[in-house]
């Protein structure tokens, strides 16, 4: 059973990888772009009343927005990455294995927080010990 989840989960990160690549590819916005303009250009839409084309406007702004935001996150996701990795591996007594977090599991990363929080908590026995 835990196989069969390991593996749906390990496909679902696969599947959220491509995703999160596609959606923040700027070709992907430009296509998505044109794919609006050519909505907008329709003979269709001219011949609907005020209320609906400011809507159907204002979903296609929506549309687009999506991808924008997207790409800012995976920017601002890698070089908030990047800067933890040279900090982490810069700091001689720190551990190396969160470096790269970002490429890991989940599946790893519990694993790591686990770790983690048991260091944490052996750290508080040993301040009040002292």
């Amino acid at each position: 059973m835990k196989k069969i989840y390991r593996s749906i989960e390990s496909s679902f990160e696969k599947l959220t990888s491509v995703a999160i690549a596609v959606l923040g590819n700027s070709v992907t916005f430009i296509i998505a772009f044109c794919v609006v303009i050519a909505w907008i250009a329709n003979k269709e839409f001219f011949r609907q009343n005020i209320r609906t084309s400011v809507g159907e406007v204002i979903l296609g702004l929506t549309f687009l927005s999506l991808f924008v935001i997207q790409r800012s996150f995976s920017r601002f996701s890698i070089s908030m990455n990047l800067k933890i990795n040279e900090l982490v591996a810069s700091h001689v007594p720190a551990s190396n294995h969160v470096i790269n977090l970002a490429n890991k599991t989940e599946h790893e990363i519990n694993i790591l927080l686990k770790e983690h929080t048991e260091m944490a908590e052996q750290a508080l026995e040993d301040k009040k010990e002292i």
